[in-house]
């Protein structure tokens, strides 16, 4: 009688801690939705700002990279086909700038986003595990932030270029939806894509994989990049390679990383 008391005892702790487990991660959740939304409500007011001097701008022959690559070299200057962007339904421009103001919002608050994700997910890590993951939330952040900015600053002006350059006969004239689909495209798969070596980081810790398999599977691995590529950007092989380089330098960082990691798990 006294063991069942326990084991019910025992059971209703377990219900209540797991319990406690979902009460703490709605707070997590709710505070990283209204981070988003608190960014996002600003970037909505900059309404101005936000799309003249950011979202429009690649679409611009004075933009910051069309120039500094017409610096550099005469040969390899370029710039997009001058072209206006159409509304077609009477509420897109309303839609389409909640929709960007919550994009938007989401990259700026990632770190914080991200450090919520992190903090219900560090209790549950023993203590050599938290010395290892030390600093994860920065590196992290940075890597997506450097990805979103590198789709932005080098992808969309070549996908831009290129896209509005294409002629088969008609009149260049794209939606304000359909260029804002794009730019979102170009930029946050770029700055998910760039966490590569941390996630080859934690399968390499659990032993998924390792330096050997990674560089027997390279070649498959350059056909993947290349798939992801070509979905990522438009069906030019420029903009392809741009996206599709830095990708095969993150793989071969993750090989370096597994390799460190393999070594230090061999030690133990």
């Amino acid at each position: 009688m006294a063991m069942d008391q326990l084991n019910i005892k025992k059971k209703n702790a377990d219900e209540m801690s797991f319990l406690e487990h979902l009460e703490a991660l709605r707070w997590h959740i709710l505070r990283s939705f209204l981070a988003i939304v608190l960014v996002g409500i600003a970037v909505f007011l900059a309404k101005d700002f936000i799309f003249e001097q950011i979202i429009f701008a690649p679409k611009e022959a004075d933009f910051i990279t069309y120039r500094i690559i017409c610096q550099l070299s005469s040969f390899l200057c370029f710039e997009p086909q001058p072209f206006e962007i159409l509304t077609r339904d009477l509420g897109e421009q309303f839609i389409v700038h909640l929709k960007s103001s919550f994009w938007i919002g989401l990259i700026v608050a990632f770190p914080y986003v991200f450090w919520q994700i992190w903090k219900f997910v560090k209790p549950g890590l023993y203590e050599k595990e938290r010395k290892v993951t030390r600093g994860v939330v920065l590196i992290c952040s940075l890597l997506f932030i450097s990805g979103v900015l590198f789709g932005y600053f080098i992808i969309s002006p070549f996908a831009i270029s290129f896209l509005s350059s294409y002629n088969v006969g008609a009149t260049s004239a794209p939606t304000l939806a359909s260029y804002i689909n794009y730019m979102t495209m170009f930029t946050i798969p770029a700055g998910l894509v760039f966490e590569l070596p941390i996630f080859v980081y934690f399968l390499a810790k659990l032993g998924v994989v390792g330096p050997k398999s990674m560089k027997k599977y390279r070649k498959h691995a350059v056909i993947a990049i290349l798939v992801l590529a070509s979905i990522i950007t438009p069906p030019d092989m420029i903009t392809q390679l741009l996206i599709g380089i830095p990708l095969f330098i993150l793989y071969e960082v993750s090989i370096v990383i597994a390799a460190r990691v393999e070594k230090k798990r061999e030690k133990i």
